[in-house]
């Protein structure tokens, strides 16, 4: 069969089929952000203190009932003890005076048994406050998050049934499934609507073969590891989807903690995607797969790594450096899913953009138990989110190059490019078996 592209190039780069379509997948990725995005607001942790009911103590011991701690070189007021009510009730009704008549640091003190008391400065109620999800129970605030992800990727799978049944099939993969018929119907709707002639015959030779094209058995998930033209590239990109998308919802729900007003560092965070996406477009049209990804990792890491030598008086820097994080780690996202479907033949380009979703989904579902390690470190977060993305700039320098070069659509295609690049290799070197040949359909 003809080339492809020269097949389908009666239709044009750009007409009224191509633009409805593209609208229509822009018009499904806006309520995304709605549903994400609320959890920045909805799971954040409100300034809280133990809750102090009793009204049997002096106005002096209300105020000085709850312990004064050193957290990085600054006082703070504890937000998970009190000192024990019932001493401090003796105290009042004795009429001492805390700090006078009182040495405060040689009370005991006790867990917040009556539950906490919760600004409302900023916001009314979280899922925090809502449950008490502080103090000991701080660990399973992530789980709040971790549930609306798992609700993401049930729904990814039930839409993917419902666009196989109304978004139409990719006509090359459905020549790729001999289905010649259907992708000839939809390339003809197509050709109507951007009011263009199609030809008598678009596929004119696929009759030769498309008995064999129905003949061959189907690629599954194993043949992602099982070939050996792909075999290494898998893990690699797996590893690149993850680290991305961990560091792109790591650092959009942490933009929450490094401001004052959590409002406007959000929309800040939301701004920042703008030139990331511009920069996406600008990469995928002029510049190489291999060195945009390893920028991206690379800007994305160096900030993350930075922002633990600022000083805490300087809070609007460390915004500054989590935004330049976020705006390349927007932009790898951007890039890595079109890279994917360049490296994979069309036979396995559906289940492969499959695997990499379903492991970027991982990345989003560990992003809040990673930022749920500055308990222990403040800059730990930051310390692994860095180093995923250093790994992953690295291990692309094992990726073949696809810039510029025609979408592969046999399995021997993807084998001739691996030999191209490493032209060392021996044509005759045994490797593992193929089930039947593609057709070059």
């Amino acid at each position: 069969m003809k080339d492809y592209d020269n097949a389908v190039a009666f239709l044009g780069q750009w007409g009224r089929f191509q633009l409805i379509f593209f609208f229509l997948l822009c018009s499904t990725i806006v309520p995304n952000g709605f549903g994400a995005f609320t959890l920045i607001f909805l799971t954040d942790v409100p300034s809280h203190q133990c809750l102090v009911s009793d009204t049997n103590i002096t106005e002096d011991w209300h105020k000085s009932i709850i312990p004064v701690k050193m957290v990085n070189g600054k006082p703070e007021l504890s937000s998970c003890s009190r000192y024990r009510l019932d001493v401090v009730r003796n105290l009042s009704a004795l009429g001492y005076i805390p700090g006078r008549d009182v040495n405060l640091t040689d009370l005991e003190q006790e867990n917040c048994v009556d539950g906490w008391s919760y600004s409302k400065d900023i916001y009314e109620s979280t899922v925090v406050s809502e449950f008490d999800l502080v103090c000991s129970d701080q660990w399973k605030q992530p789980f709040t998050t971790l549930i609306f992800f798992l609700g993401v990727v049930f729904g990814s799978f039930f839409s993917g049934q419902l666009s196989d049944r109304f978004v139409p099939e990719s006509p090359r993969w459905l020549i790729s499934q001999g289905r010649v018929e259907e992708a000839e119907a939809i390339l003809r709707k197509a050709a109507k609507w951007n009011k263009v002639q199609a030809p008598n015959a678009i596929f004119e030779d696929c009759s030769v073969t498309k008995a064999e094209t129905h003949s061959k058995e189907q690629y599954t998930v194993l043949d992602l590891l099982r070939l050996s033209s792909v075999r290494v590239t898998t893990p690699i990109v797996c590893l690149m989807s993850f680290s991305l998308c961990a560091g792109y919802f790591g650092l959009s729900f942490n933009v929450a903690q490094l401001s004052a007003d959590p409002y406007i560092s959000c929309f800040l965070a939301a701004l920042v995607e703008i030139p990331g996406y511009i920069s996406s477009w600008v990469a995928l049209r002029y510049l190489p797969r291999r060195l945009s990804l390893i920028g991206c990792f690379l800007l994305g890491a160096l900030p993350l790594f930075f922002i633990q030598l600022v000083p805490e008086n300087l809070s609007n820097l460390s915004l500054t450096l989590e935004l330049v994080g976020k705006y390349a780690f927007t932009t790898g996202i951007s890039l890595i899913f079109a890279y994917v479907a360049e490296l994979y033949p069309t036979v396995l380009r559906n289940t492969a953009t499959g695997i990499c979703m379903a492991v970027s989904r991982i990345g989003s579902c560990a992003s809040p138990f990673v930022l749920n390690l500055r308990v222990y470190f403040t800059y730990l977060p930051y310390i692994i989110l860095g180093s995923l993305a250093v790994l992953s700039a690295f291990a692309t320098l094992f990726l073949p190059e696809s810039f510029k070069q025609p979408l592969p659509e046999t399995i021997q295609q993807v084998e001739e490019r691996e030999r191209m690049k490493c032209p060392c290799k021996s044509r005759n070197k045994t490797r593992l078996p193929v089930r039947q040949q593609d057709s070059p359909l």
